[in-house]
């Protein structure tokens, strides 16, 4: 390849690296959001690339873009460079005194205020070199399409191709608004709350087993008036006496401690569920990954 008069190698590989963040986030505006850059800087910069090649790379519409048959070429070896060039920097990272670098991490937004939090705190404290970004979200998002390095992950794993380490689980507690209690007599027995209201979080099965304490179980499917998508609406809706609701150990013990919230039958228990650091089996931050999961691995223990 000869590069011609004031351009140097250096600069083309700029360039290519511009065009991958570009397919790779679909868009030019969306490549210009995650590199700080104006879009019409993006656009141009592929251009000149295009230029240079002698070739179109992309297909470009009003709504989209598309890889011509030259740019999937491209593609592929620029973005194994790419990989390559993130592992030895990973690798670097991982002999370092002082690890750096940034994650993106998704976590259930109920985790806001748990243990899991103060543990992502305390990492942080520890390591000042590390800057992380967290959503907290209740919806499911995904690792790859979402631009995320670890995903929290509460009571599902549906995809094999991930890594994924458990990092410990979480109590959940039948609970009901003091003032809605006050209007009905104290159950004994699970089949005494099943014409009861209920509000429901829309990520959960419908039905609910507690297991007694001789063992015998109880399945209850209540009606549920009211259903929301976040596990900090229904700890809301139950303090406003709206109904039975099931939430995680630290918010049942909140709204009891606050005197806005009762446990119900407290001698039938529901089964924990287990929540799980998931990421990328080629992670871009592969040792930083691994760092930040064995700690709140070991915070959890």
């Amino acid at each position: 390849m000869i590069v011609p008069p004031g351009r140097t190698m250096l600069e083309h590989l700029r360039h290519m690296a511009v065009f991958v963040r570009v397919v790779d986030e679909g868009s030019f505006r969306a490549a210009a959001r995650s590199l700080g850059l104006a879009p019409s800087r993006v656009s141009e910069t592929v251009s000149d690339l295009e230029s240079f090649l002698g070739v179109t790379l992309l297909y470009r519409t009003t709504r989209k873009i598309a890889l011509t048959n030259e740019g999937r070429v491209l593609h592929s070896r620029v973005a194994d460079m790419l990989d390559s060039t993130e592992r030895a920097l990973n690798d670097l990272n991982a002999l370092a005194q002082e690890p750096a670098g940034t994650l993106r991490v998704s976590m259930p937004a109920f985790m806001s205020s748990s243990p899991l939090s103060t543990a992502i705190a305390e990492f942080v404290r520890q390591h000042p070199q590390v800057s992380i970004s967290v959503a907290f979200t209740d919806q499911r998002m995904d690792l790859l399409n979402d631009g995320f390095d670890v995903n929290i992950r509460v009571g599902w794993l549906d995809d094999s191709s991930m890594m994924s380490r458990k990092l410990g689980k979480i109590d959940r507690a039948l609970v009901a608004g003091t003032g809605y209690l006050g209007t009905r007599p104290i159950p004994m027995h699970p089949p005494e709350i099943e014409g009861w209201d209920w509000i429901r979080y829309k990520h959960r099965a419908e039905s609910t087993t507690l297991t007694g304490p001789d063992g015998r179980t109880a399945k209850l499917t209540g009606h549920a008036r009211l259903e929301v998508d976040s596990i900090d609406g229904l700890y809301h809706f139950a303090s406003q006496n709206l109904g039975i609701a099931i939430l995680p150990e630290h918010l049942a013990a909140r709204g009891e401690a606050a005197g806005s919230l009762v446990r119900l039958l407290p001698e039938w228990q529901m089964a924990p569920l287990g929540y799980f650091a998931v990421w990328p089996d080629r992670s871009r931050r592969e040792s930083l990954t691994l760092l930040f999961v064995r700690f709140l691995t070991e915070c959890q223990a």
